[in-house]
């Protein structure tokens, strides 16, 4: 459950606007939800052999070049579903919980 919704949220993430791996991490954290590199890169990896995201590299000031990371149209296609998803998962838990 969690590897669907660590897709959801980086896939999120992702559709505000293209992102370089820290500033996932980043928001991740900000959202108290701590991923470490050695679980981001895979995901991102196989997030971009199914052509749901894209990525470019761009040269840095200070270091190595980056790659940023952009959602595809497939990818949005994907995070709509995710998010219908997650909407009706909430809901049943709800009402399950008798809070809905």
């Amino acid at each position: 459950m969690r590897k669907g919704v660590l897709e959801y949220c980086i896939l999120s993430i992702i559709n505000e606007k293209e992102v370089y791996a820290s500033d996932i991490i980043q928001k991740l954290k900000e959202a108290k939800l701590i991923v470490v590199e050695g679980t981001l890169y895979p995901l991102l990896t196989r997030l971009k052999n199914d052509v749901l995201l894209s990525y470019r590299w761009e040269e840095s000031k200070s270091g190595p070049p980056r790659k940023y990371y952009e959602i595809t149209e497939s990818g949005i296609n994907f995070l709509k579903d995710l998010d219908r998803g997650w909407n009706e998962l909430v809901e049943a838990v709800n009402k399950i919980a008798g809070k809905g």
